[in-house]
């Protein structure tokens, strides 16, 4: 019995790994109206320059970088983007508070809430996406629209293997209240 209900939950995780894998993120349509602000999670390759290219294109108001190394500065930042560094002045925050996907959104959302801001282009990579937004969603709550703007990439299978086990615990630590 336990033998079969232990194999039983072996599918059904395979399953879901199975489909994770094929439905990941995907980058925002063109047609999709700008939002007021965009958030870029650092920690994946090409993150922070679809978030500077969303910026420079007014597709949002202002840029979060949440999550950035307390020693990277703006100005340097925007010059390794090849962007411009007026852009760097008047729109870029960098957030060097928080450490995880989870602290990126409660990073970001005392930054959303210091400017008054209700809607935001979250980016980050296609594999990092349904975590992002889960905890994005979780701790904006309602009130917040949130646009999902993935970086494409080529996730190798333990990248993925690792995410979407991330992403199972996430999810059974709330709901069972740990």
């Amino acid at each position: 019995m336990i033998a079969r209900f232990a194999s039983f939950l072996l599918i059904i995780w395979a399953l879901g790994f199975a489909l994770f894998a094929v439905t990941l993120g995907k980058p925002a349509k063109d047609k999709v109206p700008a939002t007021q602000a965009i958030v870029a999670l650092t920690g994946g390759k090409g993150r922070i320059e679809r978030a500077a290219k969303m910026l420079a294109e007014h597709k949002g108001q202002r840029l979060l970088i949440a999550g950035a190394d307390p020693s990277v500065r703006k100005e340097d930042l925007m010059r390794r983007l090849g962007g411009k560094p007026s852009l760097a002045a008047c729109c870029v925050d960098l957030g060097s508070e928080s450490v995880d996907t989870r602290s990126n959104a409660e990073e970001a959302k005392r930054w959303l809430e210091r400017r008054g801001y209700t809607s935001l282009r979250l980016v980050t990579s296609d594999w990092h996406m349904r975590r992002a937004r889960y905890e994005f969603r979780r701790t904006l709550g309602p009130d917040y629209k949130v646009v999902p703007d993935a970086v494409r990439t080529e996730p190798a299978l333990m990248t993925l293997f690792a995410e979407y086990n991330k992403y199972l615990l996430r999810r059974l630590s709330i709901w069972f209240d740990l």
